[in-house]
């Protein structure tokens, strides 16, 4: 049975009224409760909301769970408004303050199933009864997991109300089987992969419900597949169901919106053996089935794996799609387990939001931030200001004409990265130790985190197993690089210009001095495996990390790195003046940390040789490096296995991560005069994979400037 193509086309039908059930709900029950604290009255309004939220259960689901049941078109507007700001008044934390982008505990809580996990709540009832903040929090956990298994069982009344909607009689057999498996799996611990699979998404639909972004779904293959293993033996289920199932959970993301659900597949196990089992390969061909942006797969690839994984990878993100992202396990492992995670949780890591490693269930929310170092260059060239953003600010590191070698540049540069890290350290610390986090406390989300629930403790205030970390995303390696090779080359090495002549040139953009930006422009670039550049990549990595490690977060986690940018590389580039590579003021600054596009003019190979050179062992948050190619690199059998083996080469050299877009150039640029023609074209943008035609003109174009690669050399 394939319900997906008919469940595609059910959730394409836009609801209809107002998104406000949830709100209305959580303010009524919020109204019968002035009197308690924020935490105890946070709990009833979730419990409130679970048993009363209108589940819906289309006529082809296999998944239940669907934001339709938000909609309506009853509803008092006066109370909507008053619903609004009374929600509003006991305020909100953010993605700054640890507020979303988790991967639950799926396996711990699949195993114990509601019942047991209530058990483990009521045990820890007993032991902290003495306790009253604990006691407290511990009923809080205690009211909503009640609640939630209400809202499973209200799923399973839904879809017996939906197969008495159809005539069809294959239909209403397979609504009441799905009846019968949510019933269960509300108090018992699921026993077949359907059961597993709703309550996870069931799970997943409250924290959207919650305000919670870019929730994880973690190792799916791994926490699921003692259920699918359980089914296929049995014979009551087969692989094509359980691709069919699995897309009938993830098509309903893009009924969500442009929420990112990370997914993870691949990898080692936490005991170090394969990890690739037959639920890799269903999960791989269930988003290729949905063909949509927001399940952003990410595999983990490892030595010794098949070699028929990567390949079906690649495959997969030859249709256009542009995942699953590639990461290695190679370096992410050693990155995580030098923090003081345990080795068998380094190994069980996933993703969170887009490439940000995360040790699932054991540790608060993630968050990070973007750290735009080409304008601390800029800094150094204008003693702590910027050519074109009057609002930065850095540190007067002295008069160009005082600096006589690249050592010296080198040192005044340094000092400069070293302040704003310090400046963005202080900012993101004091903006959350302000914070009086047990009135934002996260009952719900703490019951997927290890130790919460035997502690008494959120998972925001010591409940977690690890602190929180935090990841500063240093944007612009391959400026940075090529900008410190043009000045070596230029200024130091040929005497072309002296440096105060080279910031002359940079603050009037270049402009009336083009011999000059031709002399920049044709000095060794970050990309084509050339010593003298690449030496930079290598510092650039090294010191980040020397700078950030000696600070801590709130509650005493570390400062990772990321060599990454989202789409900030526009926004970074917007407010950059002109830098010694020759790029000109306004420019995206380097995407992530990928070479500068049109730069890396050697081929991938030379690329790949240049990416691993850097030690990303230091970059424990994870990198984004984009890569494009033509069509038939990915579908053409034999280019596809020369690119596996660079992959491959790449990977045990040293590279962290990779990402591919094989949309052809000319594609693009029709999609962008005529993009009425191209609803469902779907690019990787970097991180996440995006529709082309909903992008902003900007980053299109950045896309569209990537260096395309029709062959290996």
């Amino acid at each position: 049975m394939r319900n997906l193509p008919e469940l595609k086309k059910l959730i394409n039908i836009p609801p209809e009224g107002e998104p406000c059930v949830s709100d209305l709900i959580r303010f009524r029950s919020y109204r019968q409760n002035f009197d308690k604290s924020p935490l105890t009255a946070g709990a009833l309004a979730q419990r409130a909301w679970f048993e009363n939220f209108p589940a819906y259960v289309y006529e082809y689901d296999r998944i239940a769970g669907s934001k339709r049941g938000n909609y309506t078109t009853e509803y008092d507007e006066r109370e909507l408004k008053k619903a609004r700001s009374i929600l509003g008044s006991y305020g909100n934390i953010g993605f700054w303050n640890n507020s979303d982008h988790f991967a639950p505990g799926y396996d711990r809580f699949l195993n114990e199933g509601v019942s047991g996990t209530m058990a483990r709540i009521e045990e820890s009832l007993l032991v902290h009864r003495n306790e009253p903040d604990k006691a407290e929090y511990l009923t809080a956990q205690k009211e909503v997991l009640t609640g939630f298994s209400v809202y499973v069982r209200n799923y399973a009344k839904a879809a017996l109300e939906a197969a008495a909607r159809t005539d069809d009689s294959e239909r209403r057999a397979e609504l009441a089987a799905l009846a019968a498996d949510l019933d269960l799996a509300a108090w018992k611990p699921p026993v077949t992969f359907r059961q597993a699979l709703n309550l996870v998404w069931l799970i997943h639909l409250a924290f959207v419900y919650q305000g919670k972004y870019a929730m994880a779904l973690g190792r799916i293959d791994q926490y699921l597949y003692p259920f699918y293993r359980h089914d296929i033996d049995a014979g009551t289920l087969t692989v094509e169901d359980a691709e069919d199932m699995l897309g009938c959970a993830f098509i309903k993301i893009r009924e969500l919106g442009d929420d990112i659900v990370n997914i993870c597949i691949g990898g080692i196990t936490p005991e170090g053996d394969e990890g690739i089992n037959e639920l890799s390969y269903a999960v791989l061909h269930a988003v290729r089935d949905c063909c949509v942006p927001g399940p952003n797969l990410s595999a983990r690839l490892h030595e010794g794996m098949p070699d028929k994984f990567l390949d079906e990878c690649l495959q997969v993100i030859g249709t256009g799609l542009g995942y699953p992202a590639l990461m290695n396990d190679r370096v992410n492992i050693p990155a995580l387990h030098r923090h003081g995670y345990s080795l068998e949780d380094a190994r069980n890591y996933c993703f969170v939001g887009c490439i940000e490693n995360f040790i699932p269930g054991k540790q608060p929310a993630w968050s990070d931030g973007r750290f735009n170092v080409p304008h601390f260059l800029e800094g150094v060239f204008y003693r702590g200001v910027s050519a074109v953003d009057q609002d930065y600010l850095g540190l007067d590191t002295g008069a160009l004409e005082n600096i006589t070698s690249m050592k010296e540049f080198m040192d005044a540069f340094e000092k400069q990265i070293a302040y704003s890290a310090g400046e963005y350290v202080t900012i993101f610390n004091n903006s959350n130790s302000q914070l009086n986090y047990m009135r934002f406390a996260q009952p719900f989300m703490s019951i997927f985190c290890d130790d919460c629930i035997a502690k008494g403790m959120d998972i925001n205030c010591g409940g977690a197993r690890y602190p929180s970390v935090h990841g500063a995303c240093g944007m612009g390696i391959a400026t940075i690089a090529d900008s410190l090779a043009a000045i070596e080359k230029v200024v130091f090495v040929d005497k072309e210009c002296t440096l105060t002549e080279l910031r002359d040139a940079m603050a009037v953009n270049y402009k009336g001095y083009e011999k000059l930006r031709a002399k920049l422009l044709n000095a060794p670039k970050y990309g084509n495996n050339e010593e003298f550049v690449d030496k930079y990549a290598v510092w650039y990595v090294e010191y980040l990390d020397k700078v950030f490690s000696k600070y801590r977060t709130r509650d005493g986690g570390v400062f990772y790195t990321a060599i990454a940018s989202n789409t900030a590389s526009v926004w970074a580039g917007h407010v950059t003046g002109a830098t010694p590579d020759g790029r000109l003021a306004g420019v995206p600054v380097s995407d992530a940390a990928s070479p500068t596009y049109g730069m890396d003019k050697n081929g991938p190979t030379s690329a790949f040789l240049s990416l691993c050179k850097p030690d990303y062992r230091l970059v424990s948050c994870g990198t984004v490096v984009n890569q494009k190619y033509t069509p038939d690199m990915l579908q053409d059998p034999v280019k596809r296995a020369a690119l596996t083996a660079a992959i491959m080469v790449y990977f045990s050299k040293g590279g962290q991560e990779v990402q591919i877009n094989c949309v052809s150039r000319d594609i693009l640029i029709d999609a962008m005069d005529h993009p009425e023609n191209y609803a469902d074209l779907v690019v990787r943008v970097s991180g996440f994979s995006a529709y082309y035609i909903q992008l902003s003109r900007d980053v299109q174009e950045d896309i569209l400037h990537r260096t395309e690669h029709a062959d290996i050399h």
